[in-house]
Parts: structure tokens; C-alpha cells; sequence
């Protein structure tokens, strides 16, 4: 007997079907690997805002510190400029030649 065409398309069924598995397989395995991106992805960024309030931390204390030393330092400093401004000796400077 030749082959025939199957008129009911049992070939036409089975490639549907196998068809049909694949794109089920496809869809679990997208799936799978989304959620492992999402894991990874959500690892880093949780080290990423770790880092982020650590330098915040760090930030804030190395601001204390200077606003500390300033105030420690400040009145001592403006002593120095304001005696400096205000205590003038005046003298004859070097180039000056007087012209009679």
C-alpha cells in the first residue's frame, strides 16, 4: 500500500502538539531564568544601598569632625586675623625714595 496523506492530519497533530510542549518548555525555562535575574539583580542592588548608607555614615561623621575642628579652632584663628589687621605698625617701605 503507498503512503497516503492522512486526511484527519495526525502528522498535523503531532507537530501541533510537539509544538505546543515546546513553547511550555520555552515559557517555564524564561521563567526559571527571570527569576533568577530578579534574584541576582535584587542581591546587588540590596550591596548597593548597603554601600549607599554606609558612605551616608561615613559622610555624616567626617562632617562632625570638620564642624568640631572649626569650632575648636575658629576663635583662636580670628584672633590672629584681627590682630594682624588692627595692630598696623606703619614703616617706610624699602623703594621709597623721597624727592625734594
Amino acid at each position: 500500500m503507498p503512503a497516503r496523506l492522512d486526511p484527519s492530519g495526525g502528522k498535523g497533530k503531532r507537530l501541533k502538539q510537539a509544538k505546543e510542549e515546546a513553547v511550555v518548555e520555552i515559557d517555564q525555562y524564561r521563567m526559571q531564568r527571570d527569576k533568577e535575574f530578579r534574584l541576582k539583580q535584587s542581591k546587588t542592588m540590596g550591596s548597593q544601598s548597603n554601600l549607599s548608607d554606609e558612605m551616608e555614615e561615613q559622610t555624616l561623621g567626617k562632617i562632625q569632625e570638620l564642624n568640631g575642628h572649626y569650632n575648636k579652632c575658629m576663635e583662636s584663628v580670628m584672633k590672629q586675623l584681627l590682630s594682624m589687621v588692627c595692630d598696623m605698625k606703619p614703616e617706610i617701605h624699602v623703594n621709597y625714595r623721597a624727592t625734594e
